[in-house]
């Protein structure tokens, strides 16, 4: 069995530095993909000052209008929540959504983080598999903190080797999250594989950085690649990683 997969930070659906609102050729760019499950993170779910000041603006919450005739399944984790609105993660999939659940990992009151938790029904698989979609904090001590959280829900829900995907923002430029994260859940890293390092992947017009990236359990990945460069560029300040997945029997 295969999966391909996506994470993107979507930046709200604007572009860098908020200059355009992009979301109508964000859609169109993560179609062209073609991928089975699609990890999303600052995903606006409702804002009323876009909606007044931008005629096109999508009536429905982003990741809906993302999804639609694509994705069957949704699934929408609310983190920052303000009196014009809210954002979070987001998890779009081709194969149903069995279960979803959104843990508060909030460090402090000034950065709001969640763990977007979705258990996934593949053919062929005879037991679901665990996607996480994660956006970690700014600062080293909170992202440990959210880390180990993390770490711990999923030896408690996903235990003894169940497949299990992570991915999403790290903001880990100083690459912790194998020995914090990794190491401890038995994930391998998408473009790393076996101790080598993760993808750079921001600014998207020429990534230095390495704050994105695709943990795996229970699979073996066939090719992973970082989408950066015209005209992701034009769409997000992050570039996307996609990974083509082969489920290890």
């Amino acid at each position: 069995m295969t999966l391909r997969i996506c994470t993107y930070n979507i930046h709200k659906g604007f572009s860098q530095f908020n200059r355009r609102m992009v979301v109508h050729d964000l859609r169109e760019r993560l179609r062209s993909l073609d991928v089975d499950l699609v990890f999303l993170q600052e995903v606006q779910g409702l804002h009323i000052n876009h909606a007044v000041r931008h005629a096109d603006w999508p009536q429905r919450p982003q990741h809906e209008f993302l999804a639609e005739d694509v994705w069957c399944q949704t699934a929408y984790g609310g983190n920052a929540v303000y009196d014009h609105g809210h954002h979070g993660n987001a998890i779009l999939s081709r194969h149903a959504i069995l279960s979803s659940d959104n843990q508060d990992v909030s460090d402090h009151r000034f950065e709001r983080r969640g763990l977007l938790h979705c258990e996934v029904s593949l053919p062929g698989l005879d037991v679901p598999l665990h996607c996480v979609c994660v956006h970690l904090g700014l600062m080293a001590g909170s992202r440990r903190r959210q880390m180990e959280a993390l770490a711990e829900r999923m030896e408690r829900l996903a235990p003894d080797g169940a497949p299990l995907i992570i991915a999403g923002d790290f903001n880990d430029w100083r690459n912790r999250a194998d020995d914090l994260l990794g190491r401890r859940l038995g994930l391998v890293e998408a473009f790393g594989r076996e101790g080598g390092r993760p993808p750079r992947s921001f600014p998207s017009a020429l990534p230095f950085f390495r704050l994105d990236r695709i943990y795996v359990r229970g699979f073996s990945v066939s090719r992973a690649q970082v989408h950066f460069g015209e005209p992701w560029s034009r769409i997000s300040d992050h570039a996307a990683l996609t990974a083509d997945l082969e489920f290890a029997r």
